[in-house]
């Protein structure tokens, strides 16, 4: 029986400190490889920019929709999230893991209307040959923009259905997403369920925070979780901690 196949992104905010610019976590960041490590599955991870993108990103005023086409800035954004891709990977590999990065730069462009395009056959086939595919948000050429944002929950999005993803998992700093009183909500549906609870991030973010992950999730059709750190484990081994975003089990 071939294993199941499950893409997962590691927040930012999970892997960075994310208040003190270009910043790993490292001993968060050791904790969530040692849980990668223990998986069976067919992996493809996907990690955020945290202190590292984000910070450049918010410096030079490009987001997912507002680009620049100053080159210096572009490579400044891109040469962050290429340095903490490279702490990510050999933390993968030291743990054993058979980690190996890929850049969006180079395998992504939207077009004028912010459609994004992404070549994955790279991606399928270092899975297809037992490698895990690590990915990273990352400047793209953006037709009229110049370069703009994409990020890791946009990833998330192209890749699940490319490589026909049993499960994916967002994992975040909180432990789910949260209602007004602070509680976990168990599944959300529509985006309206949540509208009013679900806002910016704490830290500079410029890719939406939790709703941009909640609006990205509800594209899906597999099912998705939404879960903190200390879940991480239970979500690799099959559970569904945290919130469920439609088209996961009821």
């Amino acid at each position: 029986m071939s294993p199941e196949t499950v893409v997962l992104k590691l927040g930012g905010s999970v892997v960075t400190e994310k208040d003190r610019p270009e910043t790993v976590d490292t001993a968060a960041l050791q904790r969530a490889v040692a849980a990668v490590a223990e998986s069976d599955a067919a992996l493809v991870v996907v990690h955020g920019g945290g202190s590292f993108g984000h910070h450049h990103a918010d410096e030079h005023g490009v987001s997912t929709t507002t680009g620049t086409r100053d080159p210096e800035g572009a490579l400044a954004i891109h040469d962050a999230m290429v340095e903490l891709n490279r702490a990510v990977v050999e933390a993968l590999q030291a743990a054993g893991v058979a980690a190996l990065p890929v850049q969006p730069l180079s395998a992504a462009a939207r077009d004028e209307g912010g459609a994004l395009s992404l070549a994955t056959e790279p991606v399928e086939r270092l899975l297809d040959e037992g490698f895990v595919p690590v990915l990273h948000g990352d400047v793209i050429a953006h037709e009229g923009e110049g370069v703009t944002v994409l990020s890791g929950d946009e990833l998330v999005v192209a890749l699940a259905p490319a490589v026909d993803a049993d499960r994916v998992g967002l994992c975040s700093t909180v432990p789910g997403v949260l209602d007004d009183a602070g509680s976990v909500v168990d599944r959300v549906d529509a985006f309206a369920d949540v509208a009013d609870a679900v806002g910016d991030s704490d830290a500079t973010d410029v890719t939406g925070g939790m709703a941009g992950k909640v609006r990205a999730l509800l594209a899906l059709g597999v099912p998705a979780q939404i879960f903190g750190p200390d879940a991480l484990g239970a979500f690799l081994a099959g559970e569904a901690p945290g919130t469920t975003i439609a088209g996961g089990p009821e």
